[in-house]
């Protein structure tokens, strides 16, 4: 059973950056990739980026590309998510996911308790 607890969310004003931390414990063969999510109120949780272990091959959304950048230090087990030109529209609770690195909620299994980023215009 992996564990898997997020960090860096909070309050940031349009154009400003955070950056996501997600600390795995316990991991896995299984997981072998992983993956942000975010969820708006009152919408779907949505793909945001992710990378895999072995290799470090990424995929993000669409809107997020060119201010966000996923990266990951095995060594620590840890991933993060680099948010720069932040938008109001960035605003949500996001969630880290281990699982086969893809893009799809499916393809993850364990996921963490999610952190809240709020961009204020």
């Amino acid at each position: 059973q992996e564990h898997l607890v997020e960090s860096g969310g909070g309050l940031v004003q349009a154009g400003g950056s955070l950056r996501l931390s997600c600390v795995v414990s316990g991991r896995t063969f299984i997981n072998q990739g992983m993956g942000w999510f975010r969820q708006a109120p009152g919408k779907e949780r949505e793909f945001v980026a992710s990378v895999t272990w072995i290799g470090g091959s990424t995929a993000y959304l669409d809107s997020v590309k060119g201010r966000f950048t996923i990266s990951r230090d095995n060594a620590k087990n840890t991933v993060y998510l680099q948010m720069t030109n932040l938008k109001p529209e960035d605003t949500a609770v996001y969630y880290c996911a281990a699982g086969t690195g893809g893009t799809a909620r499916v393809q993850y299994i364990y996921w963490g308790q999610g952190t809240q980023v709020t961009v204020s215009s």
